[in-house]
């Protein structure tokens, strides 16, 4: 059975909110991609509401692309602790870090959710900004790491 790298983290030992590299590939060619784990809320203690986590991936995906080219895409966990960002080349988790704290600040000033029409979402129904501005509050209090498993 294939190895699913996420199972193969210790989510006891994790100290949300932070972010990490959750893998690198390299293709023949020679492009890389890297897969980040943004983690929000602490694992089995905590989960973002299902409109919460619309919106912020909403408001992620649109935001993140301002500050850190070549996303791929970004999309929520199944636990809602968190989301998975796709990019390529690779990228210092510091400033991935630094990205998602000005988008969470970003977020705080957000007035208008892009792309809830049903035109445009296929769940235009299940959104939150309240909640998606109150848990990136939450967030930034506590502070984003680049280290997952700091003391």
């Amino acid at each position: 059975m294939a190895k699913v790298e996420s199972f193969q983290l210790d989510h006891t030992k994790v100290k949300a909110p932070y972010v990490r590299i959750a893998g690198t590939e390299r293709n023949a060619l020679g492009s890389t991609i890297q897969k980040y784990d943004l983690r929000l809320l602490q694992p089995n203690v905590d989960a973002l509401p299902t409109a919460a986590v619309h919106t912020l991936e909403h408001l992620l995906a649109t935001y993140l692309r301002d500050e850190l080219t070549g996303i791929i895409d970004i999309s929520p966990m199944g636990c809602r602790t968190g989301f998975y960002m796709i990019i390529w080349d690779e990228h210092d988790p510091a400033d991935v870090a630094a990205a998602l704290t000005k988008v969470l600040h970003k977020v705080l000033e957000t007035e208008h959710v892009p792309a809830v029409s049903a035109l445009e979402c296929g769940n235009y129904k299940d959104h939150s900004l309240f909640s998606a501005q109150e848990y990136a509050r939450i967030v930034l209090e506590a502070g984003i790491s680049d280290d997952p498993f700091r003391d």
